[in-house]
């Protein structure tokens, strides 16, 4: 791709390939130094039009007004003299994780997550290219070589919900039951004819049930899993984001660095998020129990750096000094993955009060737009607008529903230190015939500024409600 293909490329996944009059609510929510890379893009883009003729893109200047906001550091990181390790700051209104949001909101967290990464690297300089795609023969089923997608789509007809490939979570489970402790793990290689035929075992009978596990040695399996991610036709990290991933090395500081990561995990696609996560979350277990397997978190990171960063197709156009050379510069990335992954895999605040100013701000055009075309019966009739009666939210009392398990609402006085694990306890303490578990249930923030999220059991009713006063509060069995 040219350059000014790329941009155009950039700006349609932004969100941004047409900008019109709905593109302002979301570029009035940017910080200076995001709007800075949408203009540099703009800009790259009608530059390339001239030159072909075509028909140019508004100016983005005339769209939204240059953001007075200043920008700021997108994950919210603290770091002590007694603990040289990075650690996310509390915060009252709740952490939001990968999963806590609705389809529609996690949209506009991706849009706004892949401007600030870019303005993060355009500001410490970094020209970020994407890999080129290769050309690569995939097999549309099997275990070993078949695309991350189509595998999920064979895995979820036999076991409906599957996020991470079957065959994987079973090696991490075998290994994780039986070989923990085993010394030289994923560092020492199995072997290479035993190892090859266990595959061809396992791509005829691993769905049928009839596969042996009994049989496999642990260094084996450690290799079976580092086949399977090499043989990935295309990268776990996606070609799209592999090369900014490598990239992050170049960037000054650990901080930023952590900030660039838990961007670019945020924009993979959910199948490549969730099977890193569970690869990460299984080397953590790995490093565990390094006083028996010797395996370090430097150790895991050497050794599986060259399988997360050099995929099948990729592998067979560099030399093998290359390869060494990339091996050792991206372990970092891998050790900041694996130490990390709690914080990682998290939607920074600051990115979260953008999504609600977002919110907000189309349905103050929704409500102009209504008033405009007199449909005030619109308006009237939503009803969100009337769910709290206004003497209780005016005393400080929010109104919880649980419509899955009863017909009453619970009404509950706000607190400076009512969290919402205390309103899941209150609402347990309630029904004693419930059969059902904290840990099983979930406080719903619905409406208002955002369309749904699954509250940290550690958030802060009073504070959040300050948020979003006019959200609603339902408590649902969790979405696994």
């Amino acid at each position: 791709l040219s350059e000014g293909e790329q941009e155009e490329a950039w700006l349609a996944e932004a969100g941004l390939a047409r900008l019109e009059e709905d593109s302002a609510v979301f570029l009035s929510t940017l910080t200076r130094t995001q709007a800075a890379a949408v203009e540099r893009r703009v800009a790259s883009v009608q530059q390339t039009l001239r030159r072909r003729n075509r028909q140019q893109l508004p100016d983005v200047r005339d769209i939204f007004r240059h953001p007075d906001k200043v920008s700021r550091s997108t994950l919210c990181l603290t770091q002590t003299a007694s603990s040289p390790n990075f650690k996310l700051l509390p915060d009252k209104t709740g952490q939001t994780r990968i999963g806590d949001l609705s389809p529609l909101d996690m949209k506009k967290v991706h849009r706004l997550v892949l401007v600030e990464m870019t303005a993060l690297f355009d500001t410490s300089g970094i020209d970020l290219k994407p890999a080129k795609a290769l050309k690569v023969k995939t097999k549309e089923s099997g275990l070993f070589g078949v695309p991350l997608t189509t595998l999920l789509d064979q895995d979820q007809r036999r076991v409906p919900g599957t996020k991470v490939p079957l065959i994987l979570q079973k090696i991490i489970s075998h290994i994780e039951e039986e070989g923990l402790h085993t010394e030289g793990l994923l560092r020492i290689p199995g072997v290479a004819t035993r190892v090859k035929f266990l595959c061809q075992d396992l791509e005829s009978s691993f769905y049928d049930g009839t596969f042996s596990w009994q049989q496999m040695k642990q260094h084996d399996a450690a290799s079976l899993l580092k086949l399977f991610i090499r043989e990935l036709p295309h990268p776990l990290l996606t070609v799209e984001y592999l090369n900014a991933f490598i990239a992050v090395n170049n960037l000054p500081t650990k901080k930023q660095q952590l900030q660039a990561l838990n961007l670019l995990v945020l924009l993979l696609p959910e199948a490549n998020r969730d099977t890193l996560k569970a690869l990460v979350e299984f080397f953590q277990h790995v490093i565990k129990n390094q006083a028996k397997n010797k395996m370090t978190l430097n150790n895991v990171s050497v050794v599986m750096a060259p399988n997360i960063f050099m995929f099948k197709g990729f592998r067979s156009k560099v030399t093998e000094q290359q390869e060494f050379s990339m091996a050792t510069s991206t372990a970092n990335i891998v050790r900041l993955l694996i130490r990390y992954q709690n914080l990682l895999w998290t939607i920074p605040k600051f990115i979260m009060n953008q999504v609600r100013h977002q919110n907000m701000e189309s349905q103050r055009k929704q409500k102009e737009r209504a008033v405009r075309k007199l449909l005030k019966k619109i308006a009237i009739e939503r009803p969100s607008e009337k769910t709290i009666p206004e003497q209780e939210t005016s005393q400080g009392i929010i109104r919880v529903h649980a419509p899955q398990f009863t017909k009453i609402s619970m009404a509950l006085q706000l607190t400076e230190d009512l969290q919402a694990c205390d309103v899941l306890t209150r609402f347990l303490s309630q029904d004693s015939l419930l059969a059902v578990k904290t840990d099983d249930l979930c406080l719903y923030e619905i409406g208002g500024n955002i369309k749904e999220r699954c509250l940290d059991g550690e958030t802060y009713m009073k504070d959040l409600y300050q948020v979003n006063p006019t959200a609603e509060w339902v408590i649902r069995a969790m979405q696994r």
